[in-house]
């Protein structure tokens, strides 16, 4: 019969070698290993930190292990990429679904910056920002208020500033005071917000910096505003700002266990807001409880090196 027998040997006709694709397959089972296990990294010099905020991009490694696969025309290679694809999928994919936001009528909207200590025009940032038209502005880095006061008094006649960090509204503010972080300097305020459908108290943070090899002085910050917002009785809560810190941060987790997160709740994606012009994290963020989120974003903003974050509640 023609056809039935296949001589494998024939001219043109590569028969498949065992070590074909080991190395795809290698790497494959090593990123999933990652992937599923980052958590167990010691956190020696806040590297165990770096590697929880970077896990939402180690899905880009699943794309050019298929094709590597592919090109190298082997199954079992192309097989073990599909366990990292599969474990990512499962962790981070949720985050590219419809988001299970309220579709009533938002009733506050808030925004959160940080506009960068050398900011060369902190007006065109906070300008572009309040085109949003939220009700809530929260600023960090604020090097010059007289500069951001001018474009935002018409709307938000109502502030409260605390050494770098500031808040705008449009509703009366009834208290405020400075949050000890323990920076050694207060860099965090706490305000109770008179909006329309009763209080809402308001945490504007910027924690301490997290860098490569150093990340005590983050960690420090977070648990001392955990802590804060753990003793604050208000029902209804919102904590903006630049947290320094990921959501995918084992550092986060004592924050994240109070609070629930816009973005994760009501946004699309990830949501990456740092460094602006290609960000790959999202250090700033919108935590709640107590109200239902409507919305949440990013915005671009010029001249800061951060993306801004906003959201919308009900």
């Amino acid at each position: 019969m023609i056809g039935s027998v296949i001589d494998e040997s024939a001219p043109g006709r590569e028969r498949p070698r065992p070590g074909r694709g080991l190395v795809v397959g290698a790497l494959a089972v090593l990123l999933a290993a990652v992937l599923v296990g980052h958590g167990l990294v010691p956190n020696v010099r806040g590297f165990g930190s770096l590697l929880d905020s970077v896990t939402p991009l180690l899905g880009l490694g699943v794309p050019p292990l298929a094709l590597a696969a592919l090109l190298r025309r082997s199954r079992w290679a192309l097989a073990a990429v599909l366990l990292p694809a599969m474990i990512w999928s499962i962790q981070h994919g949720a985050a590219w679904l419809p988001s299970h936001a309220s579709t009533e009528p938002t009733g506050l909207r808030v925004a959160s910056q940080n506009l960068r200590a050398d900011n060369p025009d902190p007006a065109a940032t906070v300008t572009a920002l309040a085109r949003a038209e939220p009700d809530l502005i929260a600023l960090q880095e604020v090097a010059d208020d007289d500069r951001i006061a001018a474009p935002l008094a018409v709307r938000y006649p109502h502030r409260a500033v605390v050494s770098t960090v500031a808040l705008y509204s449009r509703y009366p503010i009834r208290a405020e005071d400075g949050v000890d972080t323990g920076l050694g300097w207060t860099r965090a305020l706490r305000a109770v917000v008179a909006a329309p459908g009763g209080d809402v108290t308001v945490y504007v943070a910027h924690l301490g910096s997290a860098r490569a090899g150093q990340t005590s002085t983050r960690d420090g910050t977070l648990a001392a505003l955990a802590a804060a917002v753990r003793a604050d009785p208000a029902p209804r809560l919102v904590v903006l700002g630049d947290l320094n810190t990921a959501s995918t941060d084992r550092s986060f987790r004592p924050l994240g266990r109070l609070l629930r997160d816009a973005q994760a709740d009501a946004g699309r994606g990830f949501g990456f807001t740092w460094p602006a012009r290609l960000p790959m994290i999202r250090p700033d963020h919108v935590l709640y409880r107590g109200l239902t989120p409507t919305a949440a974003g990013v915005v671009a903003t010029p001249d800061s090196d951060h993306r801004a974050v906003t959201a919308g509640f009900r």
